[in-house]
């Protein structure tokens, strides 16, 4: 078994071997040819499409951005990410359509077995041992706005059009149609018409 079957399979795994070391490495030097360049430039988004496992129809990344793996996620059409993206992809993430980031969102499908020794109980033939990771999937679903410095970890799945407000730390999963915020981020109220903003127009 691979290194990179071991996190689909969720089981620990090593994230310092040269396999995994090799994956990553693809996405940071694009990650740091991306936040190079300007804005404007118009070779700077399709860098996206060099390292991202599949991305739909119009995005944009305001940048500065970092994702560890870039081929473990999936993103859909319409995506917008604002300032500060954070994405530890050792795990798989899946996001939907006409899904919007705020400034410094988080996504942290990777974690550490809290008992001491189990981060270092991954020994090697070649006398490395590991400091042992493992990894569960984020599910977004579509019509999704992570509000700035939103944090979400592994294992998470947020239903269709929920909104997680500034600042929360999602530990739990968020139902579809909800206001969430609060570290821990909890499920509020329920969106409805009341909200709309059509009047600003």
């Amino acid at each position: 078994m691979t290194e990179e079957e071991r996190i689909f399979a969720g089981r620990l795994f090593d994230a310092r071997s040269k396999e995994l070391r090799d994956l990553k490495h693809t996405a940071h030097v694009l990650c740091q040819k991306f936040n190079a360049l300007d804005e404007y430039d118009e070779g700077r988004l399709p860098i996206i499409k060099e390292f991202i496992g599949t991305i739909g129809e119009n995005y944009y990344f305001q940048g500065p951005i970092q994702f560890n793996y870039g081929c473990h996620t999936f993103i859909g059409k319409n995506f917008f990410a604002n300032f500060n993206t954070t994405i530890m992809d050792d795990g798989r993430i899946f996001i939907g359509d006409n899904v919007m980031f705020g400034p410094n969102v988080s996504l942290m499908a990777t974690s550490h077995p809290l008992i001491p020794k189990e981060r270092t109980a991954m020994h090697y033939e070649d006398g490395h041992v590991s400091m042992s990771e493992y990894a569960e999937e984020i599910h977004i679903g579509n019509n999704v706005w992570l509000a700035c410095n939103v944090v979400v970890l592994g294992g998470m799945h947020i239903g269709d059009n929920a909104v997680i407000g500034a600042g929360s730390v999602v530990t739990k999963d968020v139902p579809a149609d909800f206001l969430a915020f609060g570290n821990p981020c909890r499920p509020v109220r329920r969106i409805t018409e009341k909200d709309s903003k059509l009047d600003l127009l």
